[in-house]
């Protein structure tokens, strides 16, 4: 709500006001202060952007998939194991002492399927594993939720950091491309104890 200015009348009326009102405290002096003005505000004026009609907008809508490709997400996790180790198996160069393929399977026959993969071969010793999941068909219904393509792919990093593998698991990277690449990850096992 902003404040108007008061009009010479008015003014000269609170004046009489004042002079004719008894003062509720007469042993203090009267100031003869002006009434305050209110400051004029500033008015900001923003440019209006030019508009065409017909002209698409230059921005781009962002897509329906909120979460980034597990493949960011993995490349994102802090490296718990050593660097030249690492670097050596995503460029391909050390090979996989086991694989389980999980193609095809639903999430409720990959997840204990996969679940006793990783144990059995933590058990047996073994360091680095592949698990392939598949880039996933694109199969959109056209309804009005969007359906995420590739449901083991996103789920699969997510079940191996969650208990009973995470005790297991030390690091999981997306595979080089003579692995599987998108469609399969790196396992590196904790050592057993």
């Amino acid at each position: 709500m902003t404040r108007r200015r008061l009009s010479p009348e008015e003014v000269e009326l609170w004046r009489k006001v004042t002079q004719t009102a008894d003062r509720l405290h007469p042993e203090r002096a009267p100031h003869p202060a002006p009434l305050p003005k209110p400051k004029p505000k500033k008015r900001v004026v923003t440019p209006v952007a030019s508009f065409t009609v017909g002209v698409r907008a230059s921005t781009a809508l962002p897509g329906h998939d909120l979460s980034p490709p597990p493949g960011e997400r993995l490349a994102r996790t802090p490296l718990k194991m050593d660097r030249k180790t690492h670097a050596k198996m995503k460029r391909g160069k050390m090979a996989p002492e086991g694989k389980l393929d999980l193609h095809g399977m639903t999430m409720d026959q990959a997840h204990p399927r996969l679940t006793s993969f990783i144990l059995r071969a933590q058990a047996e010793g073994k360091r680095l594993v592949l698990v392939v999941t598949g880039k996933g068909k694109h199969r959109d219904d056209g309804g009005p939720i969007p359906v995420r393509h590739g449901v083991l792919r996103h789920q699969v990093p997510q079940w191996l950091s969650l208990p009973p593998l995470a005790q297991a698991v030390l690091q999981v990277a997306e595979a080089h491309v003579s692995h599987g690449g998108g469609g399969a990850y790196y396992v590196y096992l904790r050592r057993n104890r």
